[in-house]
């Protein structure tokens, strides 16, 4: 029975070799001359002023994901269509799933909207604060 898995773990071994020939030649064949300039931090071509612990706004990462969302929504769509023209058959299931998955897509995004997560200002043109910040 562990025969059966024998070609798997050849692979894997075939692939940590690979990758460990690749570092160890890297690490052979590179130049080894350390110089401050290449020890330098280095943010798109601007020298770092202060710490990198600042605080990030959290809206950022809502945006974000709510992207990355619609991003695999559209990825997902795109081989459905070509899926559903093609079956004739299997149309009509095909359809139901993907608006069953197009509504709850749609009910998330709505509550994301509704809720106000989307507002980055407010009507005075304020930036709005997170709830947690309200309280104080």
């Amino acid at each position: 029975m562990y025969f059966e898995f024998a070609n798997v773990l050849v692979f894997l071994l075939v692939a940590c070799g690979f990758i460990l020939g690749s570092m160890v030649m890297g690490r052979i064949v590179r130049r080894q001359r350390p110089d401050p300039q290449k020890l330098a931090t280095y943010e798109c071509g601007e020298d770092t002023i202060g710490t990198a612990w600042v605080q990030f706004n959290v809206r950022f990462y809502i945006v974000a994901l709510i992207f990355l969302i619609f991003d695999v929504e559209i990825a997902v769509l795109f081989p459905w269509t070509t899926v559903f023209v093609e079956a004739k058959a299997m149309g009509p299931l095909a359809f139901i799933e993907m608006s069953v998955f197009l509504i709850i897509l749609l009910v998330g995004f709505a509550y994301v909207w509704v809720k106000g997560d989307l507002e980055w200002l407010t009507s005075l043109g304020e930036v709005k604060k997170a709830p947690e910040e309200e309280g104080r």
